[in-house]
């Protein structure tokens, strides 16, 4: 099993996961207090915004570990490499 590898990346997605569990401490904190379920739900919807867009960036700093690895460029590839993740990143970033 391959393992996010990169401190940048692991550090950038445990920096996203502790966003998004300060917004699901902030939708908690609103039922207990009994907001409107409109306001909940808006905030339910930042945090599953929140969630995909970690799961992306995992997925990419995982994309990018990997084929580093598997083609090894050299610095004319690995900029045409960064060109296509920033291109792939940005395609599935509309998918959601």
């Amino acid at each position: 099993m391959t393992v996010l590898t990169s401190e940048t990346g692991r550090t950038e997605v445990l920096n996203r996961l502790k966003r998004a569990e300060g917004q699901i401490r902030g939708v908690q904190r609103m039922l207990e207090e009994g907001e409107s379920c409109l306001k909940i739900s808006q905030q339910f919807s930042a945090v599953r915004k929140a969630l995909d867009s970690t799961y992306l960036r995992m997925t990419m700093c995982f994309m990018e570990q990997e084929l580093t690895q598997c083609v090894a460029p050299d610095a004319a590839q690995k900029e045409s490499l960064d060109t296509m993740l920033k291109d792939m990143e940005n395609l599935l970033s509309r998918m959601g």
